[in-house]
């Protein structure tokens, strides 16, 4: 991964890195380091969560793998054909994408799982990166507000001139920005986020993809 996009050592966010520490003091065992991006290096969806989970990416060092926000989504990549597997369990399982890469707007695990402006602002600018090397046609799929926000900031662009809403669609030039409500345990288990609320997202990205 191109240094621009993801430095594995970085530590510029001090409560971030301090939280870390600690919890890689409680469970040896986690990877607890920035999470890089994972997936397909040429794709052409680009999904973006907001940070990774305590016991989930945090732990497994990749995102969205070993916590409930991941088995909707992965479910939902194989069934559209972009993931080899219809579950990741850890970073030795042999799950492999195509033509999707999933990445966070914050590439370490925040207090809470609510890292502050000045923490999203400090990762902005290896998203701002990964966004400028997509190619062309590309779809970003935004999995949360906090997610959609990052996007347009590292952008340059007026918040007010893109909100955020359930599958709303943004031309952004280079790309096209989809919306999602996040698939975390909170929204799917009280129905903010249906399956096929989050099946009918997919279906969009793959007609706006053109295949």
């Amino acid at each position: 991964m191109h240094p621009e996009i993801f430095n594995e050592d970085c530590r510029a966010c001090p409560r971030l890195a301090t939280f870390l520490d600690s919890v890689k003091d409680r469970y040896p065992d986690y990877y607890c380091r920035p999470v890089p991006p994972f997936g397909d290096l040429d794709a052409r969806l680009l999904i973006i969560g907001l940070a990774p989970g305590m016991h989930g990416a945090n732990r497994s060092g990749r995102p969205f793998t070993g916590d409930h926000a991941g088995i909707l989504l992965y479910r939902m990549l194989h069934q559209f054909g972009f993931s080899s597997h219809p579950e990741s369990l850890a970073t030795d399982d042999g799950l492999t994408l195509t033509g999707c890469r999933i990445t966070n707007a914050v590439k370490c695990l925040p207090p809470d799982n609510k890292p502050v402006g000045a923490e999203i602002n400090t990762c902005n600018t290896f998203l701002a990166e990964e966004l400028n090397r997509l190619p062309d046609n590309s779809v970003v799929l935004a999995l949360g507000g906090i997610a959609h926000r990052a996007i347009i900031k590292a952008l340059a662009r007026r918040q007010l001139d893109y909100k955020f809403g359930h599958q709303a669609l943004h031309d952004l030039g280079k790309f096209r920005l989809l919306d999602s409500y996040h698939c975390s345990r909170y929204n799917t288990n009280t129905g903010r986020l249906t399956t096929s609320m989050f099946e009918s997202v997919f279906v969009q990205a793959r007609l706006l993809l053109g295949s």
